[in-house]
């Protein structure tokens, strides 16, 4: 980190709750695609956790070894109604929300939603404050340790940009990933929103902040309790 960013985080310790950070300034934003809203759909009942999406993402954005901007946690669910163990895949990743909570509490305007609903961060802004880490419901943020800010999945918007898909969606073996624009009603990811409509569910939806990632065959006990790290989870059933 250099020295500018260290005294911003020192000067930090000596304001108030609610202070002004920094006059508010105009960012150099990526372009965007004019008139589009890019989500994405992924059909748990597709998803066979073979982890193809989360190699391809670490190939393509390079994070540091044992960090992660998408990975497939792995849940064992006991059945209420047979008293058996299934095993549950769930992909996660930012969910590129409507309303992201990251933005409004970043004091450097680092991260910012794009025209085309993209939330991404500009890395010569942020200062590796964790704000929006700690901000984010989803725990789909983290503090890249080699650069010392803050990193996430951004949809490999750079792909997008020149019509090629996340690295994830292209190396997904089982189709279950589809990413695309939303107000097209052309577009495969319009008509899967359409089709499914009665059994889509996003991840915590009591929390305001319209998630754009929408799972097809996604369990209730999922929808408001997930645990931030991989792992099995056995649900109480007390």
């Amino acid at each position: 980190m250099d020295a500018s960013k260290r005294q911003f985080l020192r000067n930090l310790t000596g304001l108030t709750a609610g202070a002004s950070l920094i006059p508010v300034t105009e960012l150099q934003a990526a372009p965007a695609s004019a008139g589009k809203r890019y989500g994405m759909v992924i059909d748990l009942r597709k998803c066979i956790g073979c982890q193809a999406c989360t190699v391809s993402c670490s190939m393509e954005n390079l994070p540091p070894i044992g960090q992660f901007r998408t990975t497939v946690q792995q849940y064992e669910v006991e059945m209420e109604d047979t008293q058996q163990v299934t095993q549950v895949m769930l992909p996660r990743l930012c969910n590129h929300c409507e309303n992201p909570p990251c933005v409004p509490v970043c004091p450097t305007q680092a991260t910012y939603q794009r025209d085309d609903g993209i939330v991404v961060v500009d890395n010569k802004q942020c200062v590796g404050c964790a704000y929006c880490v700690q901000a984010c419901p989803y725990d789909a943020r983290f503090i890249n340790h080699e650069t010392q800010t803050a990193d996430k999945c951004t949809f490999c918007v750079h792909r997008l940009e020149v019509g090629l898909l996340p690295a994830c969606v292209e190396s997904c073996v089982g189709g279950a990933r589809v990413i695309g624009d939303m107000k097209d009603p052309d577009s495969q990811i319009s008509r899967l929103l359409g089709e499914h409509a009665a059994d889509l569910k996003v991840l915590k939806p009591e929390q305001g902040t319209a998630p754009q990632v929408y799972y097809i065959g996604l369990g209730e006990e999922f929808v408001n309790r997930i645990d931030g790290q991989p792992g099995l989870w056995f649900p109480d059933h007390g």
